[in-house]
């Protein structure tokens, strides 16, 4: 007889593979690039956020080596403790500089920023607006601030007003939206957005981490695409994307930064990111920031598979960037998909709720500006075939 206490993890494997909702690991060898090892097959790479191909830049690794040479690799605690290595301040100083805003302030990852941001600076006195559709982090430290969590429907902008005349009677409200959502592909209004938190005095945030390096002119972000200057929106964003490295920041104000770095739990008690990892970062942000040219190609690349796909009649909502989903329904339906085309050389993964709602299960298609002609041309003929 088992004991009573005995969890029966098979139990919750068993349910998680009758609703094909059971995911596995698989294991990459080599750098993350338009074209990786993956078990041990060669696959052209369409499932990375590596957007403009610098995770396996060798001016990163450069970057990262010297920093060793002289930091080492451990940061050795976390910075309130040990203290602020050159390059986390040097890191810092480009992402305040390249934002426009007063500071900036690391963490070492965004799900760490999103939770320590969101949870320090609202509490249960407070109200906080959420799209539908918002990463799970931002769900998570809204729960951890204890403020009321009201969802609005995604990018509704006239739900979301109404939402805010009835909320009466807390001593602060904020907004909170992604900039580009990471499974739909599609950009809030935040034009919008932003009129409404200065109608009502609320607060905004944006979290920028798939927009960074992608939208904008110069690769700034949503603002910059939006041309909105506003020093008050609070600007969340992830390095681990565009540009090729790891971690994340908030920009903003000094007293913002000075807040954070008092109250947010998940920087105080967490080790401080390696400097190499700083330093990478750093570079990530200049070559943004110096070649727009591979930005010109990523979007170049973005509207030919754009115009591929719509033109066999799938489903790809409203994205606007280069996060393509292909909306297929049934999870099952998605795994077999992405089943096919892995036997066809082609890395795409499923994505199925929870991740997504429920009857939603889709392909989230990722271009790079690395992908060449010939990549684009095989995905989309190899993409056609299981849907005639």
């Amino acid at each position: 007889m088992k004991d009573a206490t005995h969890h029966s993890f098979e139990k919750d494997l068993a349910q998680l593979d009758q609703k094909g909702l059971r995911r596995t690991l698989r294991d990459v060898s080599g750098s993350q690039g338009r074209e990786i090892v993956v078990n041990g097959k060669r696959v052209l790479n369409f499932c990375s956020n590596n957007y403009l191909g610098l995770a396996e830049d060798p001016r990163l690794v450069q970057a990262a080596t010297e920093a060793m040479q002289t930091e080492g690799f451990g940061s050795g605690a976390s910075r309130l403790v040990c203290g602020t290595m050159s390059s986390h301040r040097r890191l810092e100083e480009k992402l305040a500089t390249f934002k426009g805003t007063e500071a900036a302030l690391l963490f070492s990852s965004g799900y760490m920023a999103n939770v320590g941001i969101i949870s320090s600076l609202f509490g249960r006195d407070d109200i906080i607006f959420s799209d539908r559709l918002n990463h799970a982090s931002i769900i998570d430290g809204i729960a951890l601030s204890q403020a009321e969590f009201k969802r609005y429907p995604h990018c509704d902008l006239k739900a979301l007003e109404e939402m805010i005349k009835a909320s009466t009677g807390h001593k602060k409200r904020a907004i909170i939206t992604d900039s580009v959502f990471s499974m739909d592909g599609d950009i809030a209004p935040l034009p919008g957005i932003v009129d409404l938190a200065h109608k009502y005095g609320c607060t905004a945030m944006i979290d920028d981490a798939h927009a960074l390096g992608v939208l904008g002119k110069n690769g700034k972000g949503a603002l910059e695409h939006f041309g909105i200057d506003d020093k008050n929106i609070i600007q969340m964003g992830t390095l681990s994307k565009a540009a090729g490295s790891f971690g994340a920041y908030c920009c903003g104000s000094k007293e913002l930064i000075e807040v954070l770095i008092n109250k947010a739990r998940s920087f105080i008690y967490t080790t401080a990111l390696p400097a190499a990892v700083a330093a990478a970062s750093r570079r990530g942000v200049e070559i943004i920031e110096d070649e727009p040219e591979r930005r010109e190609k990523l979007w170049n690349n973005t509207r030919y598979v754009q115009e591929g796909l719509r033109s066999m009649g799938l489903d790809t909502l409203s994205t606007e960037t280069p996060i393509i989903p292909i909306v297929v329904g049934a999870s099952q339906h998605a795994v077999e998909f992405s089943k096919q085309l892995w036997e066809q050389g082609i890395f795409v993964s499923a994505i199925r709720p929870p991740t997504v709602p429920m009857n939603t299960a889709r392909l989230r298609v990722a271009v790079m500006a690395t992908h060449t002609r010939e990549d684009l041309d095989y995905f989309l003929k190899h993409i056609e075939g299981p849907i005639n």
